[in-house]
């Protein structure tokens, strides 16, 4: 178990969130979203995955090594997040299937990993890389914004099936066991977007309050989203 979980973790079994993405740049709906789910899950810590080369969506503007960097000045400070670089010194496609087993095999077999997902990103779950096998190593929690539109709406046939056979009403119960169970919750997500603060920089209009400070000092002193 890396040190980090191991200090954090209360008594019984480790429960350990995962959030990746291309965080291009990481902004404060990102934060505010896993330290929701870090109280509502009771998580340990939550490690936030900066995506090198993303599958399902063009490349990033933004070279690894500076949104990697913007998520470092991001988590700094709160002890239960951990900026996590495995996917940067890996080659090839940043597939997730590969980044948990990585996991899995770095913090044994006992702790628990909940992989985080909007609710529209499970959607398109069976278009992933592996994904059957996705609950095998991990447990999924899937973020449902109030206002969004019905899990069960436009689920494919497959996806029903798992979520019906996986989903566990108690999130307590992710601690019970190291994978292979799905978890909704609903928060109140900042509508908040990374492609809007990308407008906003390009235009010159200030970003201020959309995220960290120290983000936004990096991003102008590397002349980013220019």
């Amino acid at each position: 178990m890396a040190k980090s979980e191991a200090e954090h973790a209360p008594a019984g079994r480790p429960l350990v969130g995962i959030l990746g993405g291309t965080f291009d740049p990481i902004h404060y709906g990102h934060l505010r979203m896993a330290e929701e789910l870090a109280d509502i899950l009771s998580l340990d810590t939550v490690r936030f995955i900066p995506a090198a080369t993303p599958p399902h969506r063009q490349q990033p503007g933004t070279i690894a090594a500076h949104r990697a960097a913007m998520v470092g000045l991001a988590v700094a400070g709160n002890p239960r997040f951990i900026m996590d670089e495995r996917e940067l010194h890996r080659d090839g496609v940043s597939y997730t299937i590969d980044t948990i087993i990585s996991l899995r095999e770095e913090l044994g077999k006992e702790t628990a990993i909940c992989l985080i997902m909007g609710s529209d990103a499970f959607v398109r779950l069976d278009t992933w890389h592996r994904w059957s096998e996705l609950l095998d190593y991990c447990h999924l929690v899937l973020v449902q914004r109030p206002n969004m539109a019905s899990l069960q709406e436009n689920l494919p046939v497959a996806l029903q099936a798992v979520l019906q056979d996986h989903a566990t009403p108690d999130p307590s119960t992710l601690r019970s066991s190291s994978a292979g169970r799905i978890s909704v919750q609903q928060i109140a997500a900042l509508d908040i977007s990374a492609t809007a603060i990308r407008e906003d920089l390009l235009n010159r209009h200030s970003p201020r309050y959309l995220l960290p400070d120290s983000v936004i000092d990096y991003i102008h002193c590397h002349r980013l989203y220019r």
